[in-house]
């Protein structure tokens, strides 16, 4: 592959970059799917609204972080993993680094080892492949470390290939790398949470999670996220039938909330051995939003003072327990209203405080993997198939527009600098009001 082969198309006159807000991570500057962006686009197709396309060397779904001037994305070609830079001003590829090899897909095109999202502080940037490879680059391009995590911390062992993206924040790069063997006779747990200092690559820390999952359960394709309210902070690791919060410092484990996995008073249904968690928990001040898997339930647990130790029977910390659970999308918090995308691309809203259900409404009718993310009073979330459904914010239900691309969509759709970016498994998508 080079960097000729690809093609950027203009499709219309592109007016001067606006300095915005950057998208640096997978969920955005604050982690939470929100952008202060406004007068975003709420309607467009391939050609209209496009201020450029970007033709990219093979799918993934990665969704791109943006810094300043450039788009950075994981994509894989054939057997090949690439970290590729993209220009905001006009789509141009500006650069393209090999990572690794090995790229393997899931379920033949529901995701392949390119899932996991690059992040960036504006000077590095970097990428995790679900192969286990993991690398920093400048911003320009430039090598500064690469590790291959199967042989730092064990051999992955994951049915669909580890698609957790590790969160970026102040100088370290935290992960979560839960799986293990699944064999009904076989009670191997493979879960460690680590820490690496984000400048060298070295290990900061590395714990051993220990949990009582089996079979699949023990596999998370869920990502950490960090907890902060001023006062608390810990990361948040989510799989292997529970979701715990672990020091910053040093990983030691402060709290743990399990019983996820039926019968329990958290999950009344029966056990369930392929219960794996997707969708990560929503982590918003003084609250997490906790998804499970398999039609199980949605539990959202308050932060306070006695969020310490085993509270999964702690009935104090419980804000409230929905019998519905996303698959895969992450849940979307604006303004106290909960926004949850189900895999049939159904929109559930709830309110944070009470979890009371304010409409379950159906959108587009399709598979959705992508997780909803919010501008200017509007929420944009896409479908497998290419379909991107824009729904008005609040507690009256008003699907606004639905685009169709037709294009395969799994990434998360991404706002900065007053664009719209959406990739698909062919293109890079910059779309803008005129």
């Amino acid at each position: 592959m080079r960097i000729t082969l690809l093609s950027c198309t203009l499709m219309l006159i592109v007016s001067p970059v606006v300095r915005g807000e950057s998208w640096p991570q997978w969920r955005g500057p604050r982690n939470d799917g929100v952008s202060s962006e406004k007068n975003i686009a709420t309607s467009w197709s391939p050609t209209e609204n496009v201020l450029w396309k970007c033709e990219l060397p093979g799918p993934a779904g990665a969704t791109p972080a943006v810094w300043e001037e450039k788009i950075f994305l994981t994509t894989a070609d054939g057997d090949d993993l690439f970290l590729m830079a993209v220009s905001v001003k006009d789509g141009r590829v500006l650069w393209e680094k090999k990572v690794g090899t090995g790229n393997q897909n899931a379920r033949v095109s529901e995701g392949n080892s390119a899932s996991p999202s690059p992040s960036t502080d504006g000077k590095h940037v970097w990428c995790f492949f679900g192969t286990g490879a993991l690398a920093c680059f400048t911003v320009d391009g430039e090598p500064v470390w690469n590790i291959d995590v199967n042989e730092r911390f064990g051999k992955l062992d994951i049915q669909f290939g580890m698609t957790s993206t590790p969160v970026l924040d102040g100088d370290g790069l935290f992960l979560q790398l839960l799986h293990g063997p699944m064999r009904r006779d076989d009670n191997t747990r493979t879960g460690k949470v680590i820490r690496l200092d984000k400048n060298t690559g070295k290990t900061v820390w590395a714990i051993d999670r220990v949990t009582q999952a089996e079979f699949e359960c023990k596999h998370s394709y869920a990502s950490p996220f960090i907890y902060r309210d001023g006062s608390r902070e810990f990361l948040v690791v989510h799989g292997a039938d529970c979701v715990t919060g672990h020091d910053l410092r040093d990983g030691a484990e402060l709290w743990r909330f399990g019983e996820l996995n039926g019968p329990t008073k958290n999950n009344p249904k029966q056990n369930d051995p392929t219960f794996r968690f997707v969708a990560s928990p929503l982590v918003v001040p003084g609250t997490i939003v906790i998804p499970t898997a398999k039609e199980g339930p949605m539990v959202t647990i308050r932060v306070n003072e006695d969020l310490r130790g085993d509270v999964s029977n702690k009935g104090s910390i419980v804000a409230w327990n929905h019998p519905r659970t996303p698959d895969v999308s992450i849940p979307l918090v604006v303004d106290g209203l909960v926004y949850v995308l189900h895999k049939d691309g159904k929109l559930q809203c709830l309110d944070l405080k009470t979890g009371e259900e304010i409409y379950f409404q159906r959108t587009y009718t399709g598979q959705h993997r992508s997780s909803p993310t919010y501008a200017d009073g509007h929420i944009y979330f896409t479908s497998n198939d290419g379909h991107c459904t824009v729904v008005k914010a609040g507690r009256d239900f008003e699907i606004v527009s639905i685009n169709e691309m037709g294009e395969a969509i799994t990434a998360s759709p991404v706002i900065s600098n007053g664009v719209l970016y959406l990739r698909s498994y062919q293109a890079l998508y910059a779309i803008r009001k005129p």
